[in-house]
């Protein structure tokens, strides 16, 4: 078993220390406190990586959109350019 890096045997010194420093009264009370804290900090976690995951989703849909849009700016290009080359072909006919 290893949690966090620490193997059983740490953890038994760990637990033989508090109980010597808090008490067996104040011990239990402090495993609730460390337990909540814990589960407030995987919900965290867990939260930044949803935000983190749905902007990347959003980020992911507005690269085709860039690249929809800079085809259509060279489509737009490409349009004015001829349109151009059509007016002066045009006035050299008139």
């Amino acid at each position: 078993m290893n949690i966090f890096g620490i193997g059983l045997p740490e953890m038994i010194v760990i637990f033989v220390v508090a109980l010597l420093i808090f008490g067996p009264k104040k011990l239990p009370e402090i495993g609730r406190a460390l337990g909540k804290t814990l589960k407030s900090l995987q919900e965290a976690s867990r939260q930044f990586q949803e935000e983190l995951q749905k902007e990347m989703e959003r980020a992911e849909e507005t690269v085709p959109m860039k690249a929809q849009l800079e085809e259509s700016k060279e489509v737009s290009t490409s349009k004015t350019t001829l349109d151009s080359s059509d007016d002066a072909a045009k006035e050299k006919q008139g």
